[in-house]
């Protein structure tokens, strides 16, 4: 009976996410915590008021952190119990809340105040790797922002690397799922968060104009160490 029962629950987590492997028995329950920032809140201004700063990252990814944990622990108990219904109806919640927590985390390091080298271009590989596939900086910005701005409702626009294929991509992701939904292979080099707690404090309802500052505090060196990761030069 016991056997059984383990078997149970291992097909059941399993068979619903299989990344929840590690739960597995659910003993050792993985939780997870908002991440410092490696700036001031007021770094990234004029491009990001502090004010937004601080609001995006103590109230809405704390928010997603919280309710990502939340459900964690009820996706442990309804497993323990052998409910799949109830596992099945936690997905949109571990979907949403978790990707919105690895987005934000994501998002911090995208982001550097000018006088620590944000905005600056990026130089070595992905600089020589975006003048190939886009024709310039100037171009890939350009495409970025235009998605951004285009995005019906609230999602992201990413910058990324096919590490299968060494391949730039942009696309962009709704609401908060992360950019690995758009295909498995694809690793994150820049999101920028479109939904509207990221500028309607300081922008309004003009998204573009977020989108135009943004670029004047990008951390590309930080892409570039993800790209140069993904893809080494031999």
């Amino acid at each position: 009976m016991a056997l059984r029962t383990l078997l149970s629950r291992r097909t059941l987590a399993a068979t619903v996410r299989p990344e929840l492997g590690s739960f597995l028995g659910l003993r050792n329950l993985v939780t997870f915590s908002l991440p410092d920032l490696l700036y001031d809140y007021g770094a990234l201004e004029p491009a990001i008021s502090g004010e937004i700063m601080q609001l995006h990252h103590q109230k809405h990814h704390q928010a997603y952190v919280t309710n990502y944990n939340k459900a964690l622990e009820q996706l442990e108990l309804a497993v323990s119990k052998g409910d799949v219904s109830s596992v099945v109806k936690l997905q949109s919640a571990l979907k949403f809340n978790g990707g919105g927590h690895v987005n934000h985390s994501i998002f911090w390091k995208n982001l550097a105040p000018a006088r620590e080298g944000g905005g600056e271009p990026p130089k070595g590989s992905l600089g020589w790797a975006i003048d190939t596939e886009f024709g310039s900086l100037e171009t890939l910005i350009s495409k970025m922002s235009t998605q951004g701005a285009t995005l019906q409702g609230s999602g992201w626009v990413w910058l990324g690397v096919d590490k299968d294929l060494k391949k730039l991509v942009v696309e962009t992701t709704a609401n908060q799922d992360p950019l690995v939904t758009k295909g498995a292979t694809l690793v994150p080099l820049i999101g920028i968060d479109v939904w509207e707690h990221a500028y309607y404090l300081q922008y309004k309802n003009v998204r573009p104009d977020y989108l135009n500052n943004i670029w004047k505090v990008i951390n590309w060196k930080y892409a570039t160490e993800v790209y140069e990761k993904e893809c080494p030069v031999h």
